[in-house]
């Protein structure tokens, strides 16, 4: 243990030196004296000013109190609105006034701010100026003649200067609009001519010689120049605080040596302006509190860096603890695990910074917080994920699986009971009779001596699927029990119950298999032992399949269930956490009974009957080495179904135990509590959580792309990618030490995983608003054909939706490239894999490729085209058999 304190010592030393190293630190020339002139709006808050942002006196007193401090002049842009009282004010501390005339397509409107404007700069002599209309060419509102007409009727009563504000090209297309005017207000904002920070003020400098050219003699005023601190890149500008110090830094550096007349926009930070792009808000020298951003002299740097770093390194350290609770975890394990805790550091220090950083309205601020909701368990997730491959991969070898072939305890329960009894129950409904009667011949073989076998067929009139299995039952002796249970109700459990009900008196074990498994001989010889520990109530074997050979479909699918069996069963195992599953499973009846036997409340019993188990303190055990071998589901649609039922299953299991996990609820150990709480969060969680945020995402792709808004920032998109490229990593690294399959069906696997995300989501949506669904069988042994209904039509629906909203994204950011669509785009390519990975599937099964004979065939054919020998490939041993849409479910 003091070796892995050292480890998460180093590891926080390093994470706190990385911060220090990477500390942001720029020179630009230091500015000591007072600015000529800066934009005021006297407005705060988010609330138009056209609307319900009235400015009182106090605040406009207080804010030209601390302007008054950096500047010697303000610039207005209206006169009405409650900005009429700013230039009396102003005189107070010495400011000058250049007021401003907001003029637009209104008239009334225009001609009551020109009035206003005339009656400001007649009643106040610090007036030195007046601009009627602010890029009001620009935007198309008035015409050049008519604004020119607008002005000709402002300087014939006033005795100021009088202009308008326009950009710098719009002046120089427009000679007759310059000649109109006193001076030349000329807007010179690089940001949005796509110029970088450090091309703006070379920028600037140039646009003011030209026009100098231009026109000589007239007096040229840079009347608006500035650079965002925050929002969007706009293809080459990049706005930020760092950027907008050095720029404004190097350029009232650069004016003042050359004698430029200029103002700065703007004074103050302006949230209202959130429609004027991600930008709009921060273009300010002070923050909407009144605060600097940045210092006008010495090192650019930023001033809560280090209350950002100390936020990392703490949640890094918290993070971190839980580690101190593995048990025996090896450095690297160690290391993987604090790393991976220092960069959610990282990621939580940033979104503290971008939240103290902007602006919110009320819909930005509502999709900030519902994107670091649904972040937080998928943070989790993968954090569980990054654990898991810590402990597979560098941790130490399991210590509780049951390996074949080394001892275990001898096969004695009691002082004079040899050979424990076992009772096999095998329910059945509706199940093929040769399929089961394979399966009652391999328990027929079992190499043990004390053992019955009770099948119970249930719900099942049709004497073709009963009257065969009754007839074998006879045949194989008086070991094997025949029941025929009609209107059973429970589903599985309630035909189980039966069963239990005929089992021999004296049977103390109680074996599980499906219908369709054939067990090995070898099952209850090398399991049964292990309940000579009187505190184990369960162990567990693993599911497999006889027919992955069947087709390309059914391949992938067998590798897809070997992940679970040989990776996570494993894994639980070490906290006694296994997930019961029913088949090929061996269970204390002592345990069963204190348990309450099978319950009917749930459609998945066995996991509940498992759960129960637990929860009363008794010990599971778990073996990978295969004992039985079943049938995989006949279809892609039967496939679908179970993981349906399991998922639906699952989450009734969570609505019923929640309350045992609470203190003291249950003898439950924390490891426990916590394996089963991640693991349900890791599956439903995971697939839920990544159909929502898809959907929400979809959602999202118009305001983006047409609006303009509330683009998804980094600090919620990356994450997501961050969390796919784990749970690849995941999957690949924990598939190739685990699971013994080759490249080619890990992959398939991977598909056949992402492809019931949408199953599972429908599960735990219905899970939701509904109690009890019926219980369906899934298809096994070619009773069932393929049904002419295309399995992935939502799947589908929803993919091209996201590949759709992908490419929108793309095409109406062409213009403007900003970094955060395009990644945004990734994102909705990424979330559009695991629909598309079941249209895939679907695909699949119903084209010839899916036959491996098509492969055996293309491979001669080949070898055959370019002169080579024919390759040996492998003899199919299955072929694929007609299946059925309809699936019988038991009457409840």
């Amino acid at each position: 243990m003091r070796a892995v304190v050292a480890v998460l010592l180093f590891v926080t030393a390093v994470h706190a030196a990385m911060w220090g190293l990477l500390r942001d630190k720029q020179q630009a020339p230091d500015f000591k004296g007072i600015l000529p002139s800066v934009s005021y709006a006297p407005f705060e808050g988010t609330g138009h000013p056209d609307v319900d942002n009235i400015p009182s006196v106090e605040k406009i007193r207080a804010d030209l109190k601390t302007l008054s401090r950096m500047t010697r002049a303000i610039r207005l842009y209206s006169s009405t609105g409650g900005v009429e009282l700013v230039p009396p004010i102003a005189a107070e501390f010495g400011l000058k006034v250049t007021v401003g005339a907001w003029i637009d397509k209104n008239s009334e409107r225009n001609e009551r701010e020109i009035q206003a404007a005339i009656s400001l700069a007649k009643r106040n002599s610090n007036v030195n100026g007046v601009v009627v209309g602010n890029e009001t060419i620009y935007r198309g509102e008035q015409k050049v003649d008519d604004l020119i007409e607008l002005i000709k009727q402002v300087k014939k009563s006033v005795n100021v200067p009088v202009t308008t504000g326009e950009i710098w090209n719009i002046w120089r297309d427009n000679p007759k609009l310059a000649s109109s005017v006193d001076f030349i207000a000329a807007h010179v904002l690089p940001y949005w001519e796509n110029f970088t920070d450090k091309q703006a003020v070379d920028q600037a400098v140039y646009l003011y010689g030209l026009l100098r050219e231009q026109f000589p003699g007239k007096r040229i005023v840079i009347a608006e120049f500035g650079w965002p601190s925050a929002g969007y890149n706009l293809k080459n500008a990049e706005p930020g605080t760092f950027e907008q110090a050095v720029v404004l830094r190097n350029f009232v550096t650069r004016a003042e040596a050359i004698g430029m007349e200029y103002n700065i926009v703007e004074a103050i930070d302006q949230p209202w302006k959130f429609f004027e792009g991600g930008v709009g808000p921060y273009w300010g020298i002070l923050n909407a509190a009144r605060e600097p951003k940045f210092a006008w002299t010495g090192p650019v740097v930023n001033e809560n860096y280090w209350k950002l770093a100390t936020i990392a390194v703490l949640v890094g350290i918290l993070l971190s603890l839980p580690i101190l609770r593995l048990a025996q975890p090896t450095i690297m394990q160690a290391l993987v695990l604090s790393a991976a805790s220092a960069g959610v550091g990282t990621w939580a220090a940033t979104v503290f910074a971008y939240w103290e950083g902007h602006y919110f309205v009320f819909g930005s601020a509502f999709a900030l917080t519902l994107g670091l909701i649904l972040l937080i368990p998928l943070v989790l997730i993968a954090m569980a994920r990054i654990e898991e491959i810590a402990a597979i991969a560098f941790g130490r070898k399991p210590r509780r699986l049951i390996v074949k072939g080394e001892p275990v305890a001898p096969a004695t329960i009691g002082e004079s009971v040899s050979f424990p009894k076992v009772s096999i129950h095998i329910p059945a409904y509706f199940e093929p009779p040769e399929m089961l009667k394979q399966t009652l011949d391999a328990v027929a073989r079992l190499d043990y001596p004390n053992f019955e076998c009770v099948v119970i067929i249930n719900n099942t009139p049709d004497p073709e699927f009963w009257q065969p299995i009754q007839d074998h039952c006879r045949a194989l002796g008086e070991r094997f029990v025949f029941i025929n249970a009609e209107k059973v109700e429970g589903f599985k459990a309630g035909a189980l119950r039966i069963a239990m009900a005929r089992t021999a008196v004296d049977a103390e074990i109680i074996g599980i298999i499906d219908a369709d498994y054939v067990v090995q001989p070898d099952w209850l010889k090398d399991l049964v032992p292990v309940f000579a520990d009187p505190r184990v109530g369960l162990v567990q074997a693993p599911q497999d399949h006889r027919d992955g050979d069947t087709s390309l479909m059914h391949y992938i699918m067998n590798g897809e269930y070997a992940g679970f069996f040989d990776i996570g069963m494993v894994q639980r195992n070490e906290a006694n956490a296994i997930i019961v599953h029913g088949t090929m499973c061996l269970i204390r009846r002592a345990a069963m009974d204190m348990a309450g036997g099978w319950a009917g409340d749930t459609i998945c019993e066995d996991t509940d009957l498992g759960l129960a188990i637990i929860e009363h303190g008794w010990l599971t055990h778990y073996t990978n080495h295969r004992y039985g071998h079943g049938l995989l589901p006949d279809t892609y649609e039967a496939f679908k179904k179970q993981r349906h039922r399991w998922a639906y299953g699952g989450f009734q299991i969570v609505k019923k135990h929640w309350r045992r996990f609470l203190p003291g609820a249950s003898r439950l150990s924390p490891d426990q509590k916590r394996e089963f709480s991640l693991g349900w969060l890791n599956w439903l969680g995971a697939e839920s959580l990544g159909v929502l945020v898809a959907i929400l995402n979809l959602i999202w792709v118009p305001i983006v792309a047409f609006a303009g808004i509330a683009i998804p920032d980094k600090i919620l998109t990356l994450p997501i990618i961050a969390a796919f490229v784990v749970s690849l990593l995941h999957f690949m690294i924990l598939y190739r030490l685990r699971v013994p399959v080759k490249w080619g069906q890990m992959l398939g696997a991977m598909v056949a995983a992402m492809s019931v995300q949408w199953t599972v989501s429908r599960a735990v949506a219905n899970g939701l608003i509904t109690e009890h669904l019926p219980f369906a069988r899934t298809s096994k042994g070619g009773l069932s054909r393929m049904s002419i209904e295309f399995q992935a039509f939502w799947e589908a629906v929803i993919g091209v939706l996201l590949l759709v909203g992908a490419a929108v994204l793309v095409v109406t950011n062409s213009q403007k490239e900003v970094r955060e669509i395009y990644i945004f785009a990734a994102v909705l390519v990424l979330e559009s894999l695991p629909f598309l990975s079941a249209v895939a599937i679907a695909i699949l099964e119903s084209s010839r490729i899916n036959s491996f004979e098509f492969w055996r065939y293309a491979g001669v054919r080949s070898a055959e085209l370019i002169g080579l020998r024919p390759v040996a490939m492998p003899t199919v041993t299955g072929t694929s058999q007609p299946v059925a849409s309809e699936v019988r479910r038991e009457a409840s």
